[in-house]
């Protein structure tokens, strides 16, 4: 599987987010022979630790809690091998034993309301009365150059924590007479993505977040991957943001999909299989 004859489906900025989600059919599994069972356990195993050597591929395996039995979240370059992922995963345990029940195809991408070098040479200019070309104007500047560099590569080639807890929920910008994201002009959606954002830096080490777009690839605009080691932080993260405008004024919410990042062979034991 890892050397597929097709030519490689590479985005040209970004990498490629699968979310799927599936329940057991228990009746079909437990209509199938013990040592086929065994069997199947272990194919799934080695689909997905054969796929976690490909370059730049990941794959998270969470217990769903509650609406669905068992998630996987794949991130990889080339959507020919995600998409051959995908059919291994929905076979692996027998015709139809895992159903689907939800699924979000995404890619990442970074902010385009991130300050520019322009305009922050400019606020150095005005707001801190420092010189260009002078030591203090280019030391700042080259930290900030620094920091949009790890967020820029976190954010487009992101390496998945390995915390505990994963939280993913799909969003709009509404477009609504009177509460129309889209007609607001650039410099007022900026200003408030930027207060936005900084209710989001209250959480560092807390909650890491992934935010990835999916317009014309799936039914909403963004899928927004959550993850923490206390889903307290998750309920709390997502409640303050509700105060914030970009929030209560703009933003549809689909539905919320939580689950623990465990082992396949934990899952299987928790599922009974």
């Amino acid at each position: 599987m890892s050397e597929l004859a097709f030519k490689p489906i590479i985005p040209s900025e970004g990498l490629c987010v699968l979310h799927l989600f599936y329940r057991v059919d228990k009746a079909l599994w437990q209509a199938l022979p013990v040592a086929r069972q065994i069997e199947a356990k272990d194919h799934l195993e080695a689909v997905i630790d054969e796929a976690r050597k490909w370059e730049k591929f990941q794959i998270l395996t969470f217990s769903v809690l509650a609406r669905a039995d068992i998630g996987f979240m794949i991130v990889g370059p080339d959507l020919q091998q995600v998409n051959a992922l995908e059919k291994q995963i929905a076979s692996s345990l027998g015709p139809n034993v895992l159903q689907p029940v939800y699924t979000y195809l995404s890619l990442t991408e970074k902010s385009e309301y991130t300050t520019t070098e322009a305009e922050y040479a400019e606020e150095l200019r005005s707001k801190e009365n420092l010189t260009p070309g002078t030591p203090a104007f280019e030391e700042k500047l080259a930290a900030w150059k620094e920091r949009i560099k790890y967020y820029t590569q976190t954010r487009m080639y992101p390496t998945l924590p390995d915390w505990e807890y994963i939280c993913f929920y799909p969003m709009n910008k509404k477009r609504l007479p009177g509460q129309n994201w889209y007609a607001l002009d650039f410099a007022k959606r900026r200003e408030l993505m930027l207060g936005h954002a900084r209710v989001g830096r209250n959480y560092a080490g807390r909650v890491t977040q992934l935010v990835t777009g999916s317009t014309g690839l799936d039914d909403w605009e963004w899928g927004v991957t959550l993850f923490a080691h206390d889903p307290y932080d998750i309920k709390s993260i997502v409640y303050e943001m509700r105060f914030d405008e970009v929030s209560h004024g703009y933003a549809e919410f689909g539905p919320f999909y939580n689950g623990l990042t465990l082992p396949l062979p934990e899952i299987f034991t928790r599922l009974q299989l």
